[in-house]
């Protein structure tokens, strides 16, 4: 299946002092990786190794995401992760949505091999009484309208797509479980970035998060100004910034 011209991954070796340094990156559910590209190439323009792979399913048609499961988007940055710790001395992770979600796993299988986390709006959970239906809707119903584009910024378009495949979300859904009862593994200094209005992730995941994980450092940002893809919103200036700073700040520390 052709890859959407928005969707291309987007990598940076690193350069001068920070090269040592890499970050992994992962955007969200039904997303792809333009919504975590200018994060990115911020990051890459102060010199870290960058990476900002595409999850399978993802970036191509919502039926093709329908054929895909966590485990197969968790691999994806598994190998990157892998790559990056064999390139780089230190590494940082930092996900958006669902992306928040697989780094966090991420983070709870590999330790002290990552060195911090970065948090956007992630996703553990939803309060949504109609997710205990999606086993059964799953297997009958292929999709229902799509949850993209919650952005406050005007004229900005995430590419994700229009519909939210079912058999993708009840993937998902067994993603955050097991992820919830592994958070007291996450001992990373973590930076979580959370919208006060946000249309796709209820602030429960954010404090489910931030109840659950066993790190003493910990900071969470409120953004006043963006919805749920910060990244692409009014506060992205700020969470590229603060996110570089607390990497700087971190690396160093250790």
């Amino acid at each position: 299946m052709p890859v959407q011209g928005h969707a291309e991954e987007f990598r940076s070796p690193g350069t001068g002092e920070n090269a040592a340094v890499g970050v992994l990156l992962s955007h969200g559910f039904t997303g792809s990786p333009k919504s975590m590209r200018p994060f990115g190439e911020h990051l890459a323009a102060e010199g870290y190794g960058v990476a900002v792979p595409r999850l399978p399913g993802h970036g191509t048609s919502w039926q093709e995401m329908n054929k895909t499961t966590w485990p197969e988007w968790y691999a994806v940055l598994d190998n990157e992760l892998e790559r990056l710790r064999k390139e780089h001395d230190k590494v940082f992770v930092a996900g958006l949505s669902m992306g928040g979600c697989l780094t966090l796993r991420l983070a709870e299988e590999h330790g002290t091999d990552i060195s911090g986390l970065v948090l956007i709006n992630p996703s553990v959970r939803t309060d949504d009484k109609r997710s205990v239906l999606l086993p059964v809707l799953s297997r009958v119903v292929p999709s229902f309208p799509g949850i993209s584009n919650d952005i406050k910024k005007p004229g900005v378009d995430e590419g994700a797509y229009d519909r939210m495949p079912l058999k993708a979300l009840f993937s998902l859904s067994q993603l955050w479980k097991v992820t919830r009862e592994d958070l007291a593994k996450v001992t990373q200094p973590v930076l979580l970035f959370r919208s006060t209005v946000d249309h796709v992730v209820e602030p429960s995941s954010g404090l489910t998060v931030l109840a659950s994980i066993s790190s003493r450092d910990v900071t969470e940002t409120l953004l006043e100004d963006s919805y749920h893809v910060a990244t692409l919103d009014n506060d992205a200036p700020r969470i590229f910034a603060d996110s570089a700073a607390f990497i700087r700040r971190v690396a160093a520390d250790a």
